[in-house]
């Protein structure tokens, strides 16, 4: 479930439509979780359906650690990459504002955690990186654990809208890594390793 102070906006004709905050977001806000209405397809029964629905499925969903694809039901689906995203995902099901979003500002992600099946040439942000490829976890991954640490201590001292959707368990360990009691567990976790086996046949 995406954040509820966000709306789906036209971005322009070469992006499409966007995730747009509609309020002050800041940073270290639970921006996405994985939800019960969030639906979960296996490479075997998206090969069973037909073209298009693979093709529906091939545009909105990112693959898990898995290999599964994860289809959100609402505006999730429509958080565009960039390079440099202000939010992230983390190995617990639900990403978070690395930095301070402000009203009008797009939601977005770095396409280089979620696992795609094949490289992409974004539009260039003038960073460095230019194309997202499957295996971007790897080479990143420390760079966007430093991110997630910075404002992770933030959690529980903000309103968090979505903090129903979290049970129990889950809130209790991140008050333990915020405590100290527990390590954050790496963004790597996300990491699907059968991507290149799929790719080189």
């Amino acid at each position: 479930m995406i954040h509820p102070d966000t709306e789906l906006r036209f971005i322009s004709n070469e992006i499409g439509y966007g995730v747009v905050a509609t309020k002050f977001i800041p940073a270290g806000t639970i921006t996405w979780v994985l939800d019960e209405l969030d639906r979960e397809f296996t490479p075997l029964e998206l090969q069973r359906m037909a073209p298009i629905y693979q093709n529906i499925l091939d545009t909105y969903t990112f693959r898990n650690n898995k290999g599964n694809y994860i289809l959100c039901w609402d505006n999730g689906r429509y958080v565009n990459h960039s390079f440099n995203s202000n939010c992230l995902t983390t190995a617990y099901d639900f990403e978070i504002a690395i930095r301070d979003i402000q009203p009008g500002e797009q939601l977005t992600d770095d396409y280089g955690y979620l696992n795609i099946p094949m490289p992409f040439r974004a539009a260039d942000e003038g960073t460095r990186r230019k194309v997202v490829y499957p295996d971007d976890l790897l080479k990143y991954y420390k760079v966007w654990d430093n991110k997630i640490k910075k404002v992770f201590g933030n959690i529980t001292q903000l309103q968090q809208p979505l903090r129903s959707i979290l049970d129990e368990g889950l809130w209790g360990k991140i008050e333990d890594i915020i405590g100290g009691k527990e390590e954050l567990e790496s963004i790597l976790a996300n990491f699907y390793n059968g991507n290149h086996m799929e790719h080189s046949k």
